[in-house]
């Protein structure tokens, strides 16, 4: 198997496993819901994708493969054998791989937290000034 399918499955997990979560088995059928977290949506839109890739028995295959990792989020096993079926239609399809790729955000997922009196959190930021009595001039 390429790196390049390897990095994206790594890559693709959490994205995957949030759009089981949130849409469980009913994943392939829904569409995009604004008030569904953007990461579940990401999953969403590349278990989508793979399915719409497949022949009827590839699809029935990831559908069976989708029901046992939504029916129990724990299952690690479950959650392999899912990968296993969006491995496989990668491995087959290069434009699919790029096609998914493009889903993922830049950075992956990011995660900021701000603990503490006047702390800020930002993922970019231009000027941030906390404080008592502070100016900002040339």
């Amino acid at each position: 198997m390429s790196t390049e399918i390897v990095q994206f499955m790594g890559q693709a997990g959490p994205y995957l496993t949030a759009a089981l979560g949130a849409y469980g088995a009913g994943v392939l059928a829904r569409t995009e819901d604004a008030a569904v977290e953007a990461t579940a949506n990401v999953g969403r839109r590349m278990l989508q994708a793979v399915w719409r890739r497949r022949d009827e028995q590839g699809r029935a295959e990831l559908e069976a493969a989708v029901q046992d990792a939504a029916e129990d989020a724990e299952d690690t096993d479950a959650a392999a054998a899912l990968r296993q079926q969006i491995r496989r239609t990668v491995r087959e399809d290069a434009e699919l791989l790029r096609e998914l790729a493009a889903l993922l955000p830049v950075n992956g997922p990011v995660t900021v937290t701000a603990s503490g009196e006047r702390s800020i959190a930002a993922q970019t930021i231009g000027t941030a000034v906390t404080g008592d009595n502070t100016t900002l001039g040339p």
